[in-house]
Parts: C-alpha cells; structure tokens; sequence
C-alpha cells in the first residue's frame, strides 16, 4: 500500500494549494498581482481568462523575504511577445513593490494549448493539480483527475535529456554570480523536482516542498540523497559569492545528466508534442 501523500481516499491528486492559506505578509502581494494584472491586460475583454497561483504562497510555507511570487496566466490566445512584455512588467512592478518577496514569476499559456491533447499530463496536470485558482474560471473542470502514474511522470519530466543542453548554454553565457546564482535557482528546483516524480509512482504521491522531495527521492536512491538534499537547500537559498558557478557545473554535468539518463531507463522520454 502507498505512503504517499497529497491523494485523496481514492487514490487521485488534490489541489496542494489554497487561497485561505496565503498568510497576511503576504496577502498584499497577491491583491499586488490582481491590481497589476487588470493594469496590463484588462483594456481588451477576454484577453485574460484564468489566473491561479502556485508555489509557498498558495501553499503557506512562503518565507517573508525569501520566497517568490509563482502565478500562471491562461490567455485566451496564444501568448505573443506583447503579453510576455507586459507579463515581465508585472514581474518588475511586484518585485520593487514587495520586498516580502525575492523576486516574481509569471508564466503564460493559452486556454486552447492548456486543454490539448499534448498537454494532458504535463501543463494540464499542473495546473488541476498545483495551481490554486486566483481570477476568471477553473479550466480544470474540464480536465480528468489524475493519479501518480507512470504515464504521468513520463509526460511531466521526462524532457530533462533535451532540456539540459539549453541549460548548460545559459550557463555558459552567464557573465555574473548574480546571474548565475538565479540559474543556480531555477535549475536545481527542477532537478529536485524531476527527482521526486522520478520515484512518485512507487510512493505513490507527491509534494511540492522541496526539503520533502529530497528526502523521498533518496529513500529510493540513498546513494544520491546527500547530493539532492544539497540541492535543495540551493534552490531555497541559492549560496553567494564564487560558489554558484561550481554548484552549477555539478547539476549540469554530474547530477542532471545521471536524473536524465535513470529517468528515460524508468519513465522512457517525453512524448514530443506535434
């Protein structure tokens, strides 16, 4: 039987996050966002369908001054390089706002693309499974319910073989610790995080808190459990000075081309969508 967690009686995923779990520091942020979304994207009805949140803040872990804001827009259409604009202006515009938080995320997608076919078990997933709604209408009403299948970690990450060389690219051509220490960031939550879907079908579950993630990953593989626990620990705090360049150099050569190759020899690679 599974010891795994974030599943309901049934054996199906709930939703990991709650808008009545974002904390006080950090409700102002949020109404930041809403305000700052209307600003940018509300003089054309219906170009903005859905918001939601993900991430700490959704989830209640968010740290006052570590954490980041995480939300996801679906467009009505297709996301041009205008709304990617105005998306890194909203970016900007909480970022100098809220020192609560370390910096914003957005990420775009359009409401057709999120309910295709392709994205069945990758955006679609995420989206019904770790994004708490924030404005417009759930899409995932529309969705299936989802369990910790193999299919699904598959179709989640099982990229990470052709997604490793544009990492190393963007590696190669940053020319700052500071720079480096964002890609230092953003490439070890998805090592981490590829980790734990890596083993969740023989847990049976999942999570999003990054220390956890580590801590399943090496039940499974204790060889490697010190490493992903280190990992972690980088992609909440990201260390300073000299260091993100060699952290960098182990996820890209070491950790991530052997996450890659156990995951295709486990899980098989990623359909290509058409």
């Amino acid at each position: 039987m599974s010891d795994g967690g974030g599943l309901d009686r049934d054996g199906f995923f709930v939703r990991e996050g709650s808008l009545d779990r974002v904390s006080a520091v950090f409700a102002p942020v949020v109404d930041g966002l809403r305000t700052r979304l209307t600003a940018r994207f509300g003089a054309q009805p219906g170009r903005l369908t859905s918001t939601y949140l993900y991430g700490s803040i959704p989830r209640g872990t968010a740290v006052p001054g570590v954490s980041d804001l995480d939300a996801l827009l679906v467009l009505r259409d297709a996301p041009t390089a205008a709304d990617q604009a105005d998306a890194r202006a909203v970016e900007d515009g909480l970022d100098a706002a809220f020192p609560q938080i370390d910096g914003a995320g957005i990420l775009l997608t359009g409401a057709q693309e999120l309910l295709s076919e392709p994205e069945r078990y990758d955006t679609a997933w995420f989206v019904a499974c770790l994004c708490t709604p924030l404005t417009g209408p759930d899409l995932t009403a529309q969705l299936p319910r989802y369990r910790p299948t193999s299919l699904l970690a598959r179709e989640t990450n099982g990229d990470l073989a052709r997604f490793l060389p544009r990492l190393r690219e963007k590696a190669a051509a940053a020319r700052s610790d500071a720079e480096r220490r964002r890609l230092t960031r953003v490439v070890a939550r998805k090592l981490v995080r590829t980790g734990c879907t890596l083993v969740m079908p023989r847990w049976g579950g999942w999570t999003s808190d990054l220390a956890e993630s580590a801590e399943i990953f090496g039940r499974y593989y204790p060889e490697r459990a010190g490493q992903m626990r280190a990992v972690a620990s980088a992609a909440r705090n990201p260390p300073a000075a000299d260091a993100p360049a060699a952290i960098l150099d182990e996820l890209l050569h070491d950790l991530g081309p052997w996450l890659a190759g156990e995951y295709l020899a486990v899980h098989g690679a990623k359909t290509t969508a058409p």
